[in-house]
């Protein structure tokens, strides 16, 4: 039923659980679990508090920490590394962490969990909760920089685009920007949960471990304000962006403006002298269409000056 169960022991050494009972013969014994197992909630009723056993299996989940009992409830979430999915739609993981028992249980794959499942399978794994914990948010938390550095690399481009006079393509400038919005939505609770988990750790972890600990936590609360500052960077970029359209687009519409007041009493002098009745002037004479033409040109000329001598053009 659980994609994997582990004993581990404080010297590293682990080896596959023989039954699925939450605590072995091990100091930790840690069970995998994959959301959609159907056997997953007869597992958990029979074997787990309700309040925990409900946290493992809700559908949407956001990070936190919470102290139960001996116990914490503890959500996180990692930068989506699965095949054809977008990095910034983070993957959930639940927990259920006593100092004798791990319960984790995923929606999708997360590959920072997926390295300490590899290093049991090699028959050596993190031998305490503190480790197992440290290894973990520091695995998360090396994967989600990563993103974060790509993003600032894409945002140093438009700005460098911008100083040099050329506006982003839509494309260029809304990925990021929306990507960065995915991401802070939930490494700023992260965050959060991760101090909590700092605060309460005591419980569960030594005084080395939770010194461990504070750097992982340190490496989320960098990427959480990095975010903040591309969020705002990418904000100006697009109030820029939106400037410069809007300024173009006045200024277009200025010149059409322009254009219909300079063409407008020449469209209705054309319009007159186009009226096919009698009586008309200039019908006997040879040079009216070319007197016509130079005084369309000279109310041309005159409509110019007056346009700049009023500031207007």
């Amino acid at each position: 039923m659980p994609i994997c169960a582990y004993d581990l022991w404080p010297d590293g050494n682990c080896r596959k659980a023989p039954d699925l009972k939450p605590t072995g013969r091990g100091s930790l014994r840690w069970l995998h679990f994959d959301l959609g197992d159907p056997e997953l909630a007869g597992w958990i009723a029979e074997h787990l508090p309700p309040i925990p056993g409900r946290a493992l299996t809700e559908q949407e989940t956001r990070p936190r920490c919470d102290a139960l009992g001996d116990g914490l409830i503890l959500n996180l979430r990692g930068v989506n590394l699965n095949s054809g999915a977008a990095a910034a739609e983070m993957v959930s993981l639940r927990m259920w962490v006593t100092p004798k028992t791990i319960i984790t249980v995923r929606k999708r794959k997360v590959f920072a969990l997926d390295d300490i499942r590899q290093g049991c399978a090699n028959g050596t794994g993190p031998g305490t909760v503190g480790r197992f914990l440290d290894q973990l948010i520091h695995g998360l938390a090396l994967r989600a920089r990563d993103v974060v550095l790509d993003l600032t690399a894409a945002t140093e481009t438009l700005e460098e685009q911008i100083d040099e006079g050329n506006l982003p393509a839509d494309d260029a400038l809304k990925t990021p920007r929306r990507d960065v919005l995915k991401l802070h939505r939930y490494m700023e609770p992260q965050r959060v949960a991760l101090t909590r988990l700092q605060q309460l750790g005591d419980r569960i972890m030594t005084p080395e471990e939770q010194t461990d600990l504070r750097e992982a936590v340190n490496l989320v609360t960098l990427s959480d304000e990095a975010l903040t500052s591309l969020n705002h960077r990418l904000a100006v970029i697009q109030d820029h962006t939106d400037a410069e359209l809007a300024r173009k687009m006045s200024r277009n519409s200025y010149i059409l403006s322009i254009v219909a007041a300079v063409f407008l009493p020449l469209g209705f002098v054309t319009g007159l002298f186009g009226v096919n009745v009698a009586g008309m002037p200039g019908l006997e004479t040879p040079l009216a269409f070319a007197i016509l033409c130079l005084a369309l040109v000279a109310l041309s000329a005159a409509m110019i000056v007056v346009l700049r001598w009023s500031r207007l053009f």
